[in-house]
C-alpha cells in the first residue's frame, strides 16, 4: 500500500468509525471549498452519519444551484460536540473563521487539502499540493474507500473542480483532472446546465463592479504588473457583496505582457485583503503574501494586511515588482 492509500485507509477508518461530523471550510468560500463541503457532507449522510456542513458567510448566492445547498449553513452561536470535525480547502486554521468557534470539541480534527502553504494541522491530515483542486482529492478519496458519489454528490465535486482549474484551463489541469471529470458526468453530471449556473449568471451589480475597477486599473514593471482596487466606499455606493468579486482579477491577468495581476479590496477591519495571480512559476506568489501573513499556491494566493489602501497597495506592489525582476 502507498503512503496517499494509506493515509486515505486511515481517514475512511475515522470516517466510517464514528457518527457525529462537522464539515468545514474557509471564510470568504469559493467553489471548491462549497462543493467539497457539500460533497463530503453528501457521502457522509448517505452512509448515515449525523453532518453539519458549516461555511462562515454560509452558502453564496452565486452557488445556491448546486444540488443539496440548503444543507450548508452558517454555524450556530452555540458550540457543539463531534466526534469528528473536517477542515477542508483551508490553508491556515484560522482561516475558518466563526465555525473553529462552533466546534467546542471533537475526538479528531482532519485536514484536507491541496494549497501547499498549510502547515498540516490535525489529527489526520492529508495535503495534495499538485491536486488543482480540493475537489479532486475528495473524489480520490471517496472512491478509493468505496464511500457514495451519487449524482448530487457529483454535481458538487464536478463545481469544485471546475471553479478551481478555472474551468479546466489552469496549469495544475492534469490528464487526472479530465479523467475525474468524465466520471463525474457519468454519475449525472449535466455540464451545460452546471458551467452556465457557473460561469453566464452573474448579478448586474457585477458587472458594474467590473467597470468601477477597470477605473483604478494600473500598470507597473513595465506592464509586467498590472492592478486594481475596490475601496469601502465604491463598495457601499455599488451596494456589492463580498462574492461579487471572485474571478475578476482573470480580467487583469489575461492581458497580455501581465505576468502578475492584483486585486486590493478594503475591508472594514482596518485591513485589506490583497489577491494575487501569476502566469509564470518562477514568480511565486505565495511566496510574496506568506511573507504578509497570508498563503496559498505559486500561481494564486492572497493576504489580508493591516494599513491603508494606499499603503498596503505600494508595500504590495513593490514587493510584486522585485519579484518580477528577480525572476523574468
Amino acid at each position: 500500500m502507498n503512503e496517499r492509500d494509506a493515509r486515505f485507509a486511515e481517514i475512511g477508518r475515522a470516517l466510517r468509525e464514528h457518527n457525529k461530523f462537522a464539515v468545514l471550510s474557509h471564510v470568504r468560500p469559493d467553489g471548491d471549498a462549497l462543493g467539497s463541503t457539500l460533497a463530503l457532507s453528501l457521502s457522509l449522510k448517505e452512509l448515515g452519519k449525523d453532518v453539519r456542513a458549516w461555511n462562515e458567510d454560509g452558502m453564496l448566492e452565486k452557488y445556491d444551484f448546486l444540488a443539496r445547498a440548503e444543507l450548508l449553513t452558517q454555524p450556530p452561536s452555540a458550540p457543539e460536540d463531534f466526534d469528528v470535525a473536517v477542515a477542508l480547502d483551508t490553508a491556515v486554521q484560522n482561516r475558518l473563521g466563526t465555525t473553529a468557534a462552533a466546534i467546542r470539541h471533537a475526538k479528531l480534527w482532519v485536514n484536507i487539502d491541496h494549497h501547499p502553504s498549510n502547515p498540516r494541522y490535525g489529527d489526520l491530515v492529508y495535503i495534495d499540493p499538485t491536486a488543482p483542486a480540493t475537489g479532486q482529492i475528495l473524489f480520490e478519496l471517496l472512491t478509493n474507500q468505496k464511500f457514495p458519489i451519487t449524482p448530487a454528490i457529483a454535481e458538487n465535486l464536478y463545481a469544485a473542480i471546475s471553479t478551481d482549474t478555472g474551468s479546466f484551463q489552469y496549469p495544475n489541469t492534469s490528464v487526472r483532472t479530465f479523467e475525474i471529470a468524465a466520471e463525474l458526468v457519468r454519475c449525472g453530471v449535466d455540464v451545460g446546465r452546471v458551467s452556465q449556473l457557473l460561469y453566464e449568471n452573474f448579478p448586474r451589480r457585477r458587472i458594474e463592479l467590473l467597470r468601477d475597477l477597470l477605473d483604478t486599473m494600473r500598470f507597473g514593471c513595465d506592464g509586467k504588473l498590472a492592478w486594481f482596487s475596490l475601496s469601502k466606499a465604491s463598495a457601499l455606493a455599488l451596494g456589492v457583496i463580498p462574492e461579487d468579486n471572485e474571478g475578476l482579477i482573470d480580467h487583469l491577468r489575461a492581458i497580455r505582457g501581465v505576468i502578475v495581476a492584483i486585486f486590493f479590496e478594503e475591508l472594514t477591519d482596518g485591513k485589506v485583503r490583497v489577491s494575487m495571480r501569476s502566469k509564470n512559476e518562477a514568480v511565486d506568489v505565495c511566496a510574496i503574501c506568506t511573507e504578509f501573513g497570508g498563503g496559498g499556491h505559486v500561481l494564486a494566493a492572497g493576504a489580508r494586511v493591516r494599513g491603508t489602501l494606499p499603503e498596503v497597495e505600494k508595500k504590495i506592489v513593490e514587493q510584486a515588482c522585485a519579484a518580477i525582476e528577480r525572476n523574468t
